[in-house]
């Protein structure tokens, strides 16, 4: 599976959020329309073979500037698609939608319904990812140092009965729960995307900024907040010259299916425009490891 979007002049597809609604997959991921930063929607029975529905539509005050880097669940039979705001900087923020079919959405009122203070960091939350961990719904997201230089990940929660509205996020602590550290990460951890593996959660992310080369990164949790790094070297590499991740395999999303197959879905740049693809993911002596490809690429 090589994802691209035909919505744009140009072909492209990053950021890319998936989840499973009844028979049907849908994939969400950021797009440009014209000058503007938007997000598209695609569908699949087999999340190989996509079909692009159309665009997230743009109609609050907030998302005015563009809006991207979607995070989605599932829960109660509902799509719940969290999302920045784009392109006010340290002012962007996450926002919250819902649909009932994957492809039809009703808006938060709320909006924008999370960002961090400002005593620790610029108060920006961008890639947002939420899941559900032990007896909460646990929110991530990227943010900035207040020079605007050094990305890294902080967190909030909310109770499993939440509606996802501004009222309801605590954040969960005031400094970060992930930072760049590795000589591979340089200046940004960002991206959060996290899967749960009997009482654990891992959290795969984005170090370094986009195509410096970004690569792919895990870290692991027993209590949402506290964070261990697998590995001084990355999860998942950048390809080899020539190859359609040549310069970035970067803003990875986690994804377990019905029956309980783990799949981390990635995007790519090649030098020209970003694609979007997937692994499998298997679970060894308490690691994530990618599974081999097989010849479908399933």
């Amino acid at each position: 599976m090589l994802f691209t979007s035909n919505l744009a002049e140009v072909p492209f597809a990053k950021d890319p959020a998936v989840i499973r609604l009844g028979k049907r997959y849908f994939l969400y991921y950021s797009v440009y329309f014209g000058d503007t930063l938007g997000i598209g929607i695609a569908f699949s029975e087999d999340m190989e073979r996509w079909q692009e529905y159309g665009r997230f539509p743009i109609t609050q005050e907030c998302e005015s500037t563009g809006v991207g880097a979607p995070g989605a669940i599932v829960r109660d039979g509902k799509v719940h698609l969290f999302y920045q705001t784009y392109g006010t900087w340290e002012k962007d923020a996450v926002c919250h939608a819902w649909s009932a079919d994957g492809l039809h959405f009703e808006k938060d009122e709320s909006n924008p319904v999370f960002r961090p203070t400002a005593d620790w960091c610029c108060g920006r939350a961008i890639d947002a990812d939420v899941c559900r961990f032990k007896d909460r719904y646990y929110l991530y997201f990227a943010t900035r140092d207040h020079e605007m230089r050094i990305q890294k990940l902080g967190a909030a929660w909310t109770p499993l009965t939440s509606d996802f509205s501004r009222d309801s996020w605590t954040q969960a602590c005031r400094h970060a729960v992930l930072a760049p550290e590795m000589v591979w990460e340089q200046e940004c951890t960002e991206a959060p995307a996290c899967v749960t593996d009997g009482d654990r959660l891992y959290l795969f992310y984005g170090g370094a900024y986009n195509r410096k080369p970004q690569q792919i990164g895990c870290a692991v949790t027993e209590d949402g907040i506290h964070f261990e790094k697998l590995d001084s070297v990355p999860f998942l590499a950048n390809g080899e010259p020539g190859s359609w991740n040549a310069e970035e395999s970067g803003h990875p999303f986690a994804f377990r299916d019905e029956d309980g197959t783990a799949w981390l879905f990635y995007q790519g740049f090649d030098g020209e425009t970003w694609r979007i693809t997937r692994r499998k993911l298997e679970f060894r002596d308490g690691r994530p490891v990618l599974a081999e490809e097989q010849r479908d690429g399933r």
